[in-house]
């Protein structure tokens, strides 16, 4: 995947609206975090925090041992993480750039600068996929307030709206810490701490908007033997009305990755349209009950006044921070281009 800036890069502007084109949608991500909070933690305290640029340098050494990542040109503390994240998710900006002729922009709840902003309509007015990607720490409290649940709500009522929620993993959900390091050891990530739980955010919008999901676990994904690739996706094509899976085989390749489990049975409100196989050979307390796989992408169809689109699908697939598939292109460009026509309230 290329990743070269032809532009020049601009810092601390107002947004400029995208015009309305028929046929052609306006893609917008919202990063749920404080920024503030996140970067302020506390380095000695063990969990619920992201790891510091010199945690990473250290256990990927000698990855980041090049100038472009030392002290002069790049931020060392969690900071310097987030701003990974940040970095990560430019090859698909610049692939929905390239398909539907946007720039993609890009929010945080509250930023670098401290500048708050909640998801209200200077934001929805030039959206038509609005990307909420949970990646705030529970302990911060993130909320989405009742401006906002409505805000979100009248702007579903819009045909071509689709918001795609994004909570990240819940590790560690326990006070057994023999299963925090079951956990931990399934995973293998070094930087993730033993209990990490992310999504208060999505987790308040998916209640307020009837989501009957919820993220759970941290889960590693089964891998092709002899090849170390990320096995292929069990997916339910026939339910694919909006074509998402054209030409998708897999996700890209994350070692904890959120289960999305239902709240409720045999509903025909949301539909599980691609499942993850976990890697069985490290124990889980999740595989030990008998599950085999997880929900990596929900659909919930129009309903009622809701005639926007509804999805579930992991932060971490729109990243290429642990690299990435054609396969992966291929789902990038289907949301980019993704072309809501007719009635799909029924199935």
């Amino acid at each position: 995947m290329g990743n070269s800036m032809n532009l020049v890069r601009t810092y601390n502007q107002n947004h400029v609206p995208r015009k309305y084109v028929p046929g052609k949608r306006r893609v917008s991500i919202y990063w749920t975090w404080s920024y503030p909070w996140e970067s302020n933690r506390d380095l000695t305290v063990m969990d619920n925090r992201f790891s510091t640029m010199t945690e990473v340098r250290r256990v990927l050494w000698p990855e980041y041992e090049t100038p472009e990542w030392d002290a002069m040109n790049f931020l060392q503390g969690i900071q310097g993480t987030l701003e990974l994240f940040h970095r990560s998710t430019l090859s698909f900006q610049n692939l929905v750039g390239e398909a539907t002729g946007y720039p993609v922009a890009v929010y945080q709840r509250i930023d670098q600068a401290g500048y708050k902003l909640p998801i209200d309509e200077r934001i929805l007015a030039d959206t038509d996929t609005l990307m909420i990607f949970g990646l705030d720490h529970i302990l911060s409290e993130q909320e989405a307030s009742s401006d906002e649940i409505t805000a979100i709500r009248e702007w579903l009522k819009r045909e071509e709206s689709c918001l795609l929620l994004a909570p990240h993993h819940d590790v560690g959900d326990t006070n057994d810490m023999q299963q925090r390091q079951e956990e931990y050891i399934h995973h293998g990530d070094q930087l993730v701490p033993r209990q990490q739980r992310f999504g208060q955010y999505t987790r308040s919008l998916m209640k307020a908007l009837d989501v009957p999901a919820i993220n759970q676990w941290g889960l590693h994904p089964a891998q092709t033997k002899g090849t170390g690739e990320i096995a292929p996706l069990k997916m339910n094509r026939e339910l694919d009305n909006l074509g998402l899976l054209k030409g998708v085989k897999t996700f890209n390749f994350h070692p904890h990755l959120p289960h999305y489990a239902l709240t409720i049975k045999d509903s025909k409100d949301i539909h599980v349209l691609a499942r993850q196989p976990i890697d069985l050979d490290r124990p889980h307390p999740f595989t030990e009950a008998g599950n085999t796989e997880i929900n990596s992408l929900l659909w919930m169809p129009p309903k009622d006044e809701r005639a926007g689109q509804i999805l579930l699908a992991d932060s971490t697939i729109f990243t290429t921070l642990f690299s990435g598939t054609d396969s992966l292109e291929h789902f990038w460009r289907n949301l980019a281009l993704m072309n809501i026509k007719g009635d799909l309230r029924k199935l």
